[in-house]
């Protein structure tokens, strides 16, 4: 089953596909044709008579109808996928696409990394695939907050892979205030996301240092603490009440946020939903939901549509 760091990577060269070009070129120096439209493809390889099959992701290069070349982007963590997968599903996007192709295997893990670094023998004569593979040797660590603003993709998996070091983590701290506000709390929900219990502590204290509104799931508690030390003047019914509202607010406020970040679509009956709801509880579990749901309507379970 797909992990919280498999879906956050996707999700992410699925947000910016001209990132995969980016690190085939410029981290692993491979050579693909000059075009500036670069575009997302269906993931799923239909070989009939046969079982179709799947990738992560699949960016196509060129105009739709004569692609230059064809990326497959493979998140893995282990080494339970056969590697061999990895060479059919190139043999069918080309069959599909008649173009060239690239396989990028993403590794989190250097192990894991190694074990897809070697040529695949595919078993028939002559085709032999070569991966290329960014696993955490190829991914800088970016200590630059100006590097870590004018990258902040590239900066989030820093902090995934090198985020023991803590200016890596200070820099892409930085960097957050530098980007918009509607694109500040999504990069950090990825590097949250894709990182180990250790960075995401180590995120949590610098974050929690700083004055920038920190969008994740620790800040439920941090972030109510502030809105209720700001309504510390008047009438103690009326501060319980304001307490309440503002954590109420701030929980939908993050059920959207990773809901947007993931690129799910919600609509307008569902956003109301979700903002007109006062009970903490209940946002709280919709916010647990959002990490992994595939609809908004994922979010709400059969308790919810008795209330409803």
């Amino acid at each position: 089953m797909p992990s919280p760091r498999h879906d956050s990577l996707i999700q992410l060269f699925r947000d910016r596909p001209q990132l995969v070009v980016e690190v085939l070129r410029d981290l692993l120096g491979c050579d693909l044709p000059a075009t500036p439209l670069v575009r997302l493809e269906n993931t799923t390889f239909n070989t009939r008579p046969s079982d179709d099959i799947e990738a992560d992701l699949v960016v196509a290069l060129g105009p739709p109808s004569a692609p230059a070349h064809a990326v497959i982007v493979e998140i893995q963590q282990d080494r339970s996928k056969d590697p061999r997968q990895l060479a059919r599903y190139a043999a069918a996007l080309w069959l599909l696409l008649k173009c060239d192709v690239t396989v990028l295997v993403v590794c989190p893990d250097a192990r894991t990394a190694g074990h897809y670094a070697r040529p695949i023998d595919s078993g028939l004569t002559g085709y032999r695939l070569q991966a290329q593979v960014l696993g955490p040797d190829a991914i800088p660590a970016i200590t630059d907050p100006q590097q870590a603003a004018a990258r902040p993709e590239l900066a989030a998996m820093a902090v995934m892979v090198h985020g023991g070091d803590r200016k890596v983590v200070e820099a892409f701290a930085a960097a957050l205030a530098e980007l918009p506000d509607d694109h500040a709390p999504k990069y950090y929900e990825y590097a949250y996301s894709m990182s180990a219990p250790e960075i995401r502590r180590l995120l949590e204290e610098i974050m929690t240092s700083t004055t920038w509104p920190v969008y994740s799931p620790f800040a439920r508690e941090h972030y109510s603490r502030g809105l209720e030390e700001g309504r510390a003047e008047g009438k103690a019914e009326g501060k319980a009440e304001g307490k309440a509202e503002g954590r109420a607010e701030e929980a939908a406020r993050l059920v959207l946020l990773v809901l947007t970040a993931r690129g799910l679509d919600v609509p307008d009956e569902a956003r109301a939903r979700i903002t007109a709801c006062t009970d903490l509880a209940r946002l709280e579990s919709w916010a647990a939901r959002a990490a992994t749901a595939r609809t908004v309507h994922d979010l709400f379970d059969g308790a919810d549509e008795a209330d409803r």
